[in-house]
């Protein structure tokens, strides 16, 4: 397997002239100060800060022009750095919020008001937790959306994707399942929970999420290509920026900080354009799909 030097040099070489008209990057995070926004206690690792200027630099450089800021788990549920950052970039953006499934409906509202499109809701723990807890969770927090026309995201492992299948069918609001459901392109297609996250997209039943996570895996298209031949209306593109680390180390504390990743947004962006069959098709999944799912103006 190519390392990430090998694999990125390996990149096609040109960008397309310019992302298509209003082109959003929908899986952003944003870290700001430590004493102005303290982390959860119960965090997995501890990032740096990351601040909508440093992210609105990235974007002009990629020329993108709408972005979707995604609370993270660092924060527990409080979703006020997330409010920064919309606050920061005005009406292009949109938050994804973390919610306790009792949060008063005037809070839901107050958050609406910010911008606010969605719950994410992460289930990539529903093994040490138990799937029957799990379900609940979904169930308990979906049934709060469809007030406020929101929908709900959801972090899971592959395996999770046929978990919670048939909730996901049912759902009385869209669902956006995060970096390509955790799949890895090295497993192959064959892979647990791949065949029902391809049925689900094939089925408009959820939107799927190709961030550089999962771009960032290696040259081949193979996982990428038959979702977005499936049904281009329900992908996503996101750059999962600015890269956290919160994977564990040997030694390194919860509260030791993780430094971000090196990742080259540019390079990752070609080789995402290299696996879009044309023009049309990228306006769509950069443009359309998300105008329409996160309700921008």
């Amino acid at each position: 397997m190519l390392n990430r030097r090998q694999a990125l040099a390996a990149l096609p070489t040109m960008l397309l002239a310019k992302p298509p008209a209003n082109a959003c990057d929908t899986h952003t995070h944003i870290f700001g100060d430590f004493a102005r926004f303290p982390f959860w206690s119960g965090r997995t690792y501890t990032p740096p800060p990351a601040l909508p200027a440093a992210m609105a630099a990235m974007h002009k450089r990629l020329g993108v022009t709408r972005v979707v800021i995604v609370t993270p788990s660092v924060y527990g549920t409080d979703n006020s750095a997330t409010i920064f950052g919309l606050r920061a970039r005005g009406k292009t953006a949109r938050g994804i919020a973390v919610i306790d499934p009792k949060i008063p409906d005037a809070e839901l509202d107050k958050l609406h008001a910010e911008g606010f499109r969605g719950v994410r809701l992460n289930l990539a723990t529903a093994a040490a937790i138990g799937a029957t807890e799990a379900r609940d969770r979904f169930k308990a927090t979906i049934a709060r959306l469809p007030r406020l026309n929101w929908h709900l995201q959801i972090y899971v492992r592959p395996a999770d994707v046929t978990t919670f299948k048939d909730l996901i069918l049912a759902a009385p609001v869209p669902v956006v399942i995060d970096h390509v459901g955790g799949a890895e392109q090295s497993r192959g297609l064959t892979q647990p929970g791949y065949s029902d996250l391809l049925d689900l997209v094939r089925q408009g039943k959820a939107y799927v999420k190709i961030t550089h996570r999962f771009i960032s895996q290696g040259n081949s298209p193979d996982l990428a290509q038959p979702l977005i031949a499936a049904n281009p209306s329900r992908v996503l593109w996101g750059t999962d920026w600015p890269h956290t680390d919160s994977d564990p180390h040997p030694g390194r504390k919860p509260t030791d900080l993780s430094p971000f990743q090196p990742i080259d947004d540019q390079a990752l962006l070609r080789r995402f354009e290299s696996w879009v069959p044309d023009a049309a098709t990228m306006t769509k999944i950069m443009t359309d799909n998300p105008a329409r799912l996160y309700a921008f103006d």
